[in-house]
């Protein structure tokens, strides 16, 4: 498999690159799915001359106008956060994803405290000036901070969406086309299904539809996968799936085992067993009575196994 390359805050990594000296290593980020993905690191304070160990910054609003610089009000380095940001995001085709530090006034991806002038109270509705500019210049790209990774739906959901991302990428870089495009939608279709209804019924329409010029066409499909797939999966939704899956086993499957397929998706919707049970039953009907349409779906394996994300849910 290629190799999947990924953006990080560089005290995420363990790097000693924070005001204090200090660093927020995620291991979750360096050895879990380190083990699937190269990460480049970037400390954009470090990177716009700042140095180590440096004075505190924080977001200060001034008025309309939001600035990054020391508690007493200088230093602002706003602008070069942004400038730095902007050409990152500019040289950002490669990447598949970015994992941010959570809180910090140039890396936060949400919820970064912007501050009054005279320092008495925040309001945490903030984002970092750096990661601002990766996520306005590149709105498909997903992006995550460590603090949110804790959440077991949410890191799935990241996760999900690098993978299938990285496959996007790859069909383009092999050439587009109008099969292509069909045949990327359709093994996605499951995974769409699970995350978005209202998608799912309208991306593979507008395909077929569209008279517009491939690339146009592409644009306007990986934009509403992309969105779509933010979109949390429910219990309910992914039983939902499940049973639009059941029903291409209905004349393989005895009565005593579809009522167990049954029964597991049930048990699965009510919260009594993780997604990976009824997905293990299908897998174990699919080597039975395989279904090549089935067999295509990145539903049943949208990233490494051994991330074991299906477990916990």
């Amino acid at each position: 498999m290629e190799t999947i390359k990924l953006g990080i805050s560089a005290c995420l990594t363990g790097e000693e690159v924070r005001f204090d000296r200090g660093h927020k290593r995620s291991p979750f980020a360096m050895v879990q799915l380190g083990k699937f993905v190269q990460y480049h690191a970037f400390c954009p304070e470090v990177a716009i001359g700042l140095p180590i160990p440096r004075p505190t910054i924080r977001q200060v609003r001034d008025e309309d106008v939001i600035k990054v610089c020391r508690p007493d009000g200088t230093g602002d380095v706003t602008d070069a956060l942004r400038e730095y940001g902007k050409s990152v995001a500019q040289k950002s085709s490669h990447l598949s994803g970015f994992i941010v530090c959570a809180k910090s006034p140039s890396c936060g991806m949400e919820r970064v405290k912007v501050y009054a002038p005279d320092g008495k109270g925040s309001e945490a509705n903030g984002v970092g000036a750096f990661t601002e500019q990766i996520m306005k210049h590149n709105p498909l790209l997903p992006v995550e901070e460590n603090g949110r990774l804790n959440d077991p739906i949410i890191k799935e959901n990241f996760v999900m969406r690098i993978f299938v991302y990285k496959k996007w990428q790859k069909l383009v870089e092999s050439g587009l086309t109008q099969h292509k495009l069909f045949e990327f939608h359709s093994q996605n279709k499951y995974l769409l299904m699970a995350h978005n209804q209202e998608f799912y019924k309208t991306l593979g329409r507008q395909l077929a539809e569209s008279d517009l010029p491939v690339q146009e066409t592409a644009d306007q499909y990986i934009l509403g996968l992309m969105t779509a797939l933010k979109h949390k999966a429910t219990r309910k939704t992914h039983s939902n799936t499940l049973l639009h899956i059941a029903g291409y086993f209905k004349k393989d499957l005895s009565k005593q085992q579809k009522e167990e397929l049954i029964e597991q998706i049930e048990s699965y919707r009510t919260g009594l067993l993780p997604l990976l049970a009824p997905l293990t039953l299908f897998k174990h009907y699919l080597r039975e009575f395989p279904k090549a349409y089935l067999q295509q779906q990145s539903y049943f394996e949208p990233y490494p196994m051994e991330l074991r994300l299906r477990y916990g849910y």
